[in-house]
């Protein structure tokens, strides 16, 4: 592991949703990928094994020889996209957490609701225990919707890219729905195009002849929540999702400095813990640019 500043900073940050565009693995490439990061340096950097409720049974047996043998080592953390029958998911978690006793793990499930309704029915009937993320439509009308999820106990989601430029919400959108997010109390994960540690100008698939576009940085997007969660205006949020040049982005003694925002490792830990953290479909590429900033 490396300073104290870049664990407060990194933690646990990253859930791998490797089954999901650009990268969209196969479940055995997928659970391969992430068995090796699990046994790499990087590995406390690693959060959840993303998956959908519908094909539990097919990362089971893909995993099977991964998986660590109860008692022997930490079981494998599992996030859990919901289908349309939360009640059916219910029945699977139950199936699958006897079935892998010591060596995965449900921990959390995500799913999408644009009303109060939608949000109080998908939140209904969920087991106990799990942490619930909530995609929400960033353009939506936010403070009911995140009145819901604090009064349920769940967390947002949002989108923050995709493999078609417009699927890239704006600094300006991003920074409202982070803002509203804090002024909420309300936890969030981004997802979505957070390959890269800073935003910049990135292919948005893996064909040599697909688009590029301006991608948000997870490095821009996690100081800009640590900053919404201290108080920060939407303009100072804003600015710094908006920040391209990796030299603005230092680690010190004591702080991660984002140009001349100074945000303390206490300040980086509670937001790492309590309110923001994020999903990539490649866990290489984010690694390889905090490598290549000198941040690792």
């Amino acid at each position: 592991m490396t300073g104290a500043v870049a664990s407060a900073l990194l933690e646990s940050l990253v859930d791998y949703a490797g089954l999901f565009p650009p990268a969209q693995l196969e479940m055995g490439a997928a659970v391969k990928k992430y068995g090796a990061h699990r046994r790499s340096d990087e590995a406390w950097m690693l959060g959840r094994f993303v998956v959908p409720s519908t094909r539990l049974s097919e990362f089971s047996a893909a995993a099977d020889p991964d998986l660590p043998a109860p008692g022997s080592g930490e079981p494998w953390p599992l996030s859990v996209l919901l289908g349309a029958d939360v009640a059916a998911d219910a029945a699977l978690f139950a199936a699958f957490g006897e079935g892998h006793h010591g060596r995965a793990v449900i921990d959390a499930v995500e799913s999408k609701a644009a009303t109060p309704e939608q949000l109080e029915r998908g939140l209904e009937g969920l087991p106990q225990g799990l942490t619930a993320y909530v995609e929400l439509p960033i353009d939506s009308d936010l403070p009911p919707l995140l009145g819901v999820l604090r009064a349920r106990g769940a967390r947002a989601k949002v989108r923050t890219g995709g493999v078609t430029p417009d699927s890239i919400p704006s600094p300006a959108a991003l920074a409202r729905f982070l803002v509203a997010c804090a002024a909420a109390g309300v936890p969030f994960k981004a997802t979505a195009g957070l390959h890269h540690a800073v935003r910049g100008i990135h292919p948005l698939t893996a064909a040599s002849d697909g688009p590029r576009g301006t991608m948000h940085g997870f490095l821009n997007v996690f100081a800009a929540a640590a900053l919404a969660r201290r108080g920060a205006l939407a303009a100072e949020v804003e600015a710094v999702l908006g920040e391209e040049r990796p030299d603005a982005f230092r680690l010190g003694n004591d702080a991660f400095w984002v140009g001349t925002w100074r945000i303390v490792s206490t300040e980086l830990t509670a937001a790492r813990v309590d309110f923001a953290c994020f999903g990539s479909c490649s866990f290489e590429e984010p690694m390889a640019d905090l490598k290549a900033m000198g941040l690792l």
